[in-house]
């Protein structure tokens, strides 16, 4: 089932927001053949792509390769292998590979014993960083204000087990201060391609209160990383990140994202994570323009190099992406109530709504499905005006419960680098 010479037929796994995204900025490509998308029931994704016709699961992955056969994908596989993976899936192994090649980042112990977290954590004169070693949701960092909050922490991760065997190591790491960036670049293995400079709002409340979700808004480019600091970065953390994964025979190919703090000693990585973020890629991907399709799979077969000029670029826009989630996110929250205005708000000039946590059966409602529910996601020729155009289109989206920060890329309007 080709779609002609050079079309590019590419299958999207996952049904998330970024995902949402995702397809929506691969649908724009100029080398697409056919889209296919594993989560159909991600109303946004079954809009634009051709959904599989079962139900994706990590133990029947024999059905991918049976689609991927059958519809003739060309592009699958965008991402690192397993030994890549390390590099976010495993915090510990992250944080031995920054200290064997000299990348800056905060000063750290692992434990794999609680009571020695305890010992460890009493020990400090202020509160530390507590990090679940492998994968949660991206819920498994805690800042806590005073060393009670610390201790609890280490007993949620290592006691109670709230994220599974991804407590059964920590990380305890001096509290690095300054203003968070992420980073994210393209790299096929050998060549590295930096994307924008994003800010991310982890925490539920205003002001950076409350428990991580895992993002509830975000804005791009950053104020604060000019060409000469995000040179800097590359030069200190994406190259020798790359070329440490080669001395231990680990090809790196994919997006790497690097969150970085930016602090009085210059910037230095929190953690390294091997996909687009979560919301970040939202604003990423209403920036870049050219062709999307042919810039990923140009990275997953190692051909960065050979891309013309014209297959990527950037929109000189500002980008603003709010979040808005169910009540009691990210602990309990209700599913099943109807949202509205969505048509509403992207008749706003400049924004785009992406789902997240939605659902919709055959002639019902739209429904909330999660705890993140929606993006909204606007463009502005200034950030000042992207983040009125969002905040615009929230206001015209309803559903019982709604909740929303009021200070997304509050702190970046105004800032300089």
């Amino acid at each position: 089932m080709a779609s002609g010479p050079n079309k590019l037929n590419v299958l999207l796994v996952g049904g998330g927001g970024r995902e949402h995204a995702l397809a929506w900025r691969l649908k724009r490509s100029s080398s697409l053949g056919s889209l296919w998308a594993t989560h159909g029931s991600n109303p946004g994704i079954r809009g634009l792509a051709r959904c599989a016709d079962f139900e994706f699961s990590m133990g029947e992955l024999y059905r991918i390769e049976q689609l991927i056969r059958r519809e003739k994908i060309d592009l699958a596989v965008f991402g690192h292998s397993a030994a890549a993976a390390q590099l976010e899936a495993d915090k510990a192994f992250s944080k031995g590979l920054m200290r064997a090649a000299a990348i800056p980042t905060a000063e750290g112990r692992v434990f794999k014993d609680a009571n020695a977290a305890r010992e460890y954590v009493a020990s400090r004169e202020e509160p530390p960083v507590i990090k679940a070693s492998g994968l949660a949701a991206g819920k498994g960092v805690f800042v806590p204000a005073t060393a009670e909050e610390a201790l609890a922490a280490v007993d949620r991760l290592m006691v109670e087990r709230a994220f599974g065997a991804a407590g059964d190591s920590v990380i305890i790491e001096e509290r690095l201060v300054g203003r968070e960036v992420s980073i994210f670049a393209l790299v096929d293995g050998r060549n590295i391609l930096v994307l924008d400079a994003c800010h991310d709002h982890k925490r539920i409340g205003d002001g950076d209160t409350g428990p991580n979700t895992g993002g509830m808004g975000a804005f791009c480019p950053s104020p604060l990383v000019d060409a000469r600091l995000m040179a800097s970065i590359e030069r200190e953390v994406l190259v020798p990140t790359i070329d440490a994964l080669k001395r231990d025979s680990v090809e790196y190919r994919g997006v790497l994202y690097a969150g970085i703090m930016l602090t009085h000693a210059g910037p230095k990585v929190l953690e390294f994570n091997a996909r687009f973020g979560d919301p970040e890629c939202q604003c990423l991907v209403r920036r870049i323009t050219g062709d999307f399709a042919a810039l990923l799979h140009a990275t997953a077969t190692g051909k960065l190099a050979d891309l013309r000029d014209d297959v990527i670029g950037f929109d000189p826009s500002h980008v603003c992406c709010v979040g808005l989630a169910s009540a009691g996110d990210p602990g309990v929250y209700r599913t099943g109530l109807p949202i509205e205005g969505i048509d509403e708000a992207e008749g706003v000039e400049g924004v785009t709504v992406f789902h997240a946590g939605t659902a919709k059966e055959r002639g019902g409602p739209l429904v909330t499905a999660g705890g993140r529910v929606l993006n909204v996601v606007a463009k502005g020729a200034t950030l000042e005006e992207a983040r009125e155009r969002a905040y615009r289109g929230a206001e015209m989206i309803r559903f019982e419960g709604k909740t929303l920060r009021k200070d997304i890329a509050g702190s970046g309007v105004g800032a300089r680098a």
